[in-house]
């Protein structure tokens, strides 16, 4: 590809009662409404998410305006049904279970895999980049299962939970990886093998079609993109677009690497299992495992510096490269969403305060 590959994020958010900050189960009123006022939201496994889709687009100037356009229209059709949209990965105050969504491929998930399903409400934030083909994005995939646990850690915006303190950054990466199909990918040595496996995995009812591919990085089914998915929702719009456009810086540099590097991505599943969790863990606040060399335990923020080094000369294409030092040094400085929720927390210790900062942060 000559010019820059487009690309475009879809960012999940809860509904919750403004009294209470309980997730409330009315996505589909939610729903109708945005689509009066010209948006259409889709829904979630969860009655208490609701999903937006940005266009595709070519800058992150673009991808900024298009999110804030459909956060805004989003929280709008939510405020007329008496709710609050928040941008958190997981409900900070919930109830013993989250109802399914009334379709029936939801009914049938929510009856085959029992508690996994009925105890969701889990956000986050997919990003899809342009790539030539599916050769090219399994390619992809491997190069970029490195940095999965830095991107994890930047995003990380869940770290409370059921009105507590998780211990976590990113609780949602602990929750979501009790799916069948979800965390990291496996290395693939070629598009067949991964069409075997995800092929196994159906025919042994493991998972129940395709959509059930959870892993942080995937080839999209329906557009000629490879989806990173590794993120909690971020709190706010700048954060979507810093993550999204180191994702796609790193598409790009995985892309102009391919056939001149040895194999990416090999890595012990030990060390990568770890780095996730570690990731989770501290998220930007504290340190993770640099699996570029070796393991050995750094500042999470200086490995993110690594990663914006490495993906420079494509972010220098982007004409983007100031920007996203500048914005990761504001992140860094201000605290990103799983950050402002623990300083809401300590405060009072009252989870309202912490939804009250979600819903600020969810239009900033």
């Amino acid at each position: 590809m000559n010019d820059p590959p487009t690309f475009g994020a879809e960012e999940e958010f809860l509904l919750v009662d403004p009294r209470t900050g309980e997730p409330a189960p009315q996505n589909a009123d939610v729903a109708a409404e945005a689509k009066r006022r010209g948006v259409e939201l889709q829904l979630e496994l969860s009655s208490c998410q609701v999903e937006t889709t940005s266009s595709v687009v070519s800058t992150s100037t673009e991808l900024g305006q298009e999110l804030a356009r459909l956060r805004r229209t989003a929280a709008q059709a939510a405020e007329a049904m008496g709710l609050r949209l928040l941008a958190a990965g997981l409900p900070p105050a919930t109830p013993h279970e989250f109802p399914v969504t009334d379709t029936p491929r939801y009914r049938r998930i929510g009856a085959e895999y029992g508690m996994v399903a009925h105890e969701q409400g889990i956000c986050g934030c997919h990003v899809h980049v342009e790539v030539p083909d599916r050769a090219a994005a399994i390619h992809v995939s491997n190069w970029v299962r490195p940095w999965l646990p830095n991107l994890l850690a930047l995003a990380a915006n869940s770290a409370v939970y059921r009105s507590a303190d998780s211990g976590y950054a990113s609780w949602r990466s602990v929750l979501w990886r009790r799916w069948p199909v979800a965390g990291p990918p496996p290395f693939f040595p070629s598009p067949d093998e991964y069409d075997r496996t995800v092929r196994m995995l159906i025919d042994s009812e493991v998972i129940l079609d395709e959509k059930m591919v959870y892993w942080d990085v995937r080839p999209s089914q329906n557009f000629p993109t490879i989806e990173v998915r590794v993120a909690d929702v971020p709190a706010t719009v700048a954060e979507t677009v810093l993550f999204a456009t180191l994702v796609r810086a790193a598409v790009m540099t995985a892309l102009e690497a391919r056939g001149r590097e040895d194999e990416p991505g090999r890595l012990p599943p030990a060390a990568l299992r770890a780095a996730y969790w570690k990731a989770a863990h501290d998220g930007l606040a504290g340190r993770t495992l640099d699996l570029i060399h070796g393991g050995g335990a750094v500042s999470a923020r200086d490995q993110l510096g690594a990663l914006v080094q490495r993906v420079r000369p494509a972010l220098e294409t982007l004409g983007e490269y100031d920007r996203v030092v500048g914005e990761l040094d504001r992140v860094a400085t201000q605290g990103n969403g799983a950050m402002r929720q623990l300083r809401a927390w300590r405060k009072r210790g009252e989870v309202m305060d912490v939804i009250d900062e979600a819903a600020a942060a969810t239009l900033s």
